[in-house]
């Protein structure tokens, strides 16, 4: 069974730093991409930023020049280095991983911006 574990939420002030890591229980390799996403309370979830086997890289234009996602293929881990963070409240940063007609998703991990 193929699992995606997220980590590196919690608790930051607007302007702040976190960096979200995604493992994966398999070769990042086997992955056609990887993203992360998130959802606020009430609301659609929404792509952040993805990474494909070719390294090309997609990012929303929302957070564009602000979150970077990169992988360490050693570790089999995405991480999405988000800075400058400006949008308050909560949201739930997921992990997921393509590899051909099936996705996979992770539980994710919990992102809240508070002053």
């Amino acid at each position: 069974q193929v699992q995606l574990v997220e980590s590196g939420g919690g608790l930051v002030q607007p302007g702040g730093s976190l960096r979200l890591s995604c493992a994966t229980s398999r070769s990042i390799f086997s992955f056609n991409s990887m993203g992360w996403y998130r959802q606020a309370p009430g609301k659609e979830r929404e792509l952040v930023a993805r990474t494909t086997i070719g390294g090309k890289t997609f990012y929303a234009g929302s957070v564009e020049g602000r979150f970077i996602i990169s992988r360490d293929n050693a570790k089999n881990t995405v991480y999405l280095q988000m800075n400058s963070l400006k949008r308050e409240g909560t949201d739930v940063y997921c992990c997921s991983g393509g590899a051909g007609p099936r996705k996979y998703w992770g539980q994710g991990t919990q992102v809240t911006l508070s002053s």
